[in-house]
């Protein structure tokens, strides 16, 4: 037991570095936790051995992928049906480039430049295609962009993109067997009728100090994900589609999403976003690094030349489309899982997993630190600090009103 306080304390304060480091230089918290886990693997690992962070101690990888499955969870609730109604049509468009443009690009970068198997190189276009939901997230949280119409519509199109990642994997590698089956028709029911059983059990056992709610969102977040394993899916995909399900009910309770949030960015995600750095093969990055250069900018051109003259075609401003662009560039949860299911598959080999690994995690930090220097959508911020400030306004007139009738009477 002394050994894994000692080694969660270690990791608890490596969280608190990063975040002291990204109020520094105002990063988004979860790329400064990536940086600092590449970091402490390097350092730590180069001084006093590699083993001392150990991101492989099983409950270390339970806390990460809790984080991955309740942030996921959180970036669904976050989408408002009302929006995602209107603006359905650009969020589409936008997930589906952002989807098929570096699929077809970098496996043909894979397979033509690289001269890698067909199975190798198809497998990177997936690995490469994908928009990171957890990195959008956090960043949009970060800054306040998650209550926008704006930020809402970039959260559907990660969704999208997303999907066609899960779904080229699920066809063209995992074998579609009856546990398949089994797994997709129970997570449509259970969206289907999880709403309606959540608004009425809220009801009856909601508002007590036991905090029902978030055990209730558990027991579903980990039963489904259970059987997306069992099936040789991934648990983020159930704890996406029961978010948005979940979406006009539990992200109207802003007590419950503020309570989750703090669980989740407190506790879990730090284990999440800083493992991912420690995995990556910094000595992997100096030996080759034509081939995750060539890469990591065939992800982006593609991306850009799919994205940018969408988000143009709906009437975005400049900025605007390059933020989107950026955003929609990076990489990280299923780009990470892609490649590892190559590696534990045979389709790539241990450097073709280093690489992509490099890759991924490079998208996830440079296009986000380029966004948010450069691109930030300043007007957005300030709409809905302006639109804030004219609800509390309201609220505070409101009170004073009915003050002055109580006084009266």
């Amino acid at each position: 037991m002394n050994q894994i306080l000692i080694l969660a304390a270690l990791w608890v304060g490596l969280a608190l570095i990063s975040t002291i480091l990204s109020s520094w230089l105002r990063l988004a918290t979860a790329l400064s936790e990536i940086l600092i886990g590449i970091a402490a693997q390097l350092i730590i690992g180069t001084w006093l051995g590699s083993t001392l962070l150990d991101p492989s101690q099983v409950w270390i990888q339970f806390l990460a992928g809790t984080g991955a499955i309740l942030l996921t969870f959180l970036a669904g609730a976050e989408l408002d049906p009302v929006v995602f109604k209107t603006k359905w049509k650009e969020a589409s468009m936008i997930g589906l480039v952002s989807f098929f443009a570096p699929f077809f690009g970098c496996a043909a970068i894979a397979y033509y430049g690289f001269h890698w198997s067909a199975p190798a190189s198809w497998l990177t276009g997936i690995a490469l295609s994908t928009t990171s939901v957890a990195v959008v997230y956090a960043v949009m949280l970060e800054f306040g962009l998650n209550a926008t119409n704006y930020g809402k519509t970039i959260l559907a199109a990660c969704f999208v993109t997303d999907l066609g990642t899960v779904l080229a994997l699920g066809f063209m590698f995992a074998p579609f067997t009856f546990k398949t089956i089994i797994f997709f028709v129970a997570t449509i029911v259970v969206c289907i009728l999880l709403p309606l059983i959540t608004k009425r059990i809220f009801k009856w056992f909601g508002d007590r100090p036991s905090e029902f709610e978030a055990k209730f969102l558990l027991l579903c977040l980990f039963g489904l994900g259970a059987l997306a394993a069992w099936a040789g899916s991934e648990s983020v995909l159930p704890a996406y589609l029961i978010g948005m399900a979940l979406a006009g009910q539990v992200g109207k309770n802003h007590v419950l999403i503020r309570r989750l949030r703090t669980l989740t960015f407190g506790l879990l995600t730090p284990f999440y976003f800083l493992r991912v750095g420690s995995y990556v093969s910094v000595p992997a990055l100096i030996a080759a690094p034509f081939i995750i250069t060539v890469l990591f900018f065939g992800k982006i051109i593609t991306k850009t030349m799919g994205v940018y003259p969408v988000t143009r075609l709906f009437g975005s401003a400049n900025g605007e489309g390059i933020y989107t662009t950026l955003l929609m560039s990076t990489g990280l949860t299923f780009g990470s899982i892609s490649a590892l299911y190559g590696l534990t598959h045979g389709v790539i080999d241990a450097k073709q997993y280093s690489y992509l690994i490099s890759v991924v995690v490079a998208s996830a930090i440079i296009p986000t630190i380029v966004a948010n220097m450069f691109f930030m959508p300043h007007h957005l911020l300030r709409r809905d600090k302006e639109a804030e400030d004219s609800t509390i306004h309201r609220y505070k007139t409101i009170n004073q009103i009915e003050s002055i009738e109580n006084n009266g009477e």
